[in-house]
């Protein structure tokens, strides 16, 4: 797990390992953000940001987990990411100046803070040190996309499929269980829905995991990390 700072007691529930941009920052700096960052709360479901909204801000993620994607023509969300509490995101199209590249729908019920981009902008000015990890974490992050990429390339199909579990599963030691369909998953790893199915038919026959509709419980927390990343 990242270095990201969490704000319940929920396990969290994610599919990247770099800590995302606000998590990096000085305790205190983070704080005082939040102190005054407008709270939003959304259903099951709901639309929390639309492709092409204008990057006035960023989203921190109070409680509750977000799928990150895009909407497909024919309506179906593609999931790239899921982000849990303390996570946040936003922040590229904000430091870009440029219109939001995906779109975000809550999962489950999901309590946010919204992060104004002037309030932001005042608050690191004239400041080096979250300059530099701000620098360090999108550098973690672009690390990631490229071992992400040429793992799709590379990897085999089952150890894909451990490694996002194993992120998802949240570093937890014992049993877990990570609420995610089999298309989402295919999603996450580039594979088909089908190849999915079979990868964890594998992993349950070895008793690592159990499947369950909407959901899948880890019980061999150190066999699928291995699978993933040997």
């Amino acid at each position: 797990m990242s270095n990201i700072i969490h704000f319940t007691e929920e396990p969290a529930m994610r599919s990247l390992v770099a800590p995302t941009l606000f998590g990096v920052l000085d305790t205190n700096l983070r704080t005082g953000l939040l102190a005054n960052a407008p709270v939003l709360r959304f259903s099951d479901t709901q639309i929390i940001q639309h492709k092409g909204d204008e990057p006035d801000g960023f989203w921190v993620i109070k409680s509750g987990a977000v799928k990150v994607g895009q909407f497909r023509p024919d309506g179906e969300f593609r999931v790239i990411a899921i982000l849990s509490a303390g996570d946040s995101y936003g922040e590229l199209a904000m430091f870009a100046d440029s219109s939001r590249a995906v779109d975000s729908v809550a999962e489950g019920e999901v309590t946010l803070n919204w992060i104004e981009r002037a309030a932001f902008e005042q608050a690191i000015m004239n400041d080096g040190a979250a300059m530099r990890s701000l620098i360090g974490a999108l550098a973690a992050q672009l690390q990631e996309m490229i071992n992400l990429v040429a793992g799709l390339g590379n990897g085999t199909s089952s150890a894909r499929v451990s490694a996002v579990l194993a992120n998802l599963s949240g570093g937890a030691q014992g049993q877990s269980t990570i609420r995610l369909g089999q298309q989402d998953l295919a999603e996450l790893t580039g594979l088909t829905r089908a190849t999915v199915n079979k990868c964890l038919s594998s992993l349950e026959s070895r008793g690592v995991l159990t499947r369950h509709y909407g959901r899948i419980v880890i019980h061999n927390q150190k066999a699928l990390r291995n699978l993933a990343f040997g």
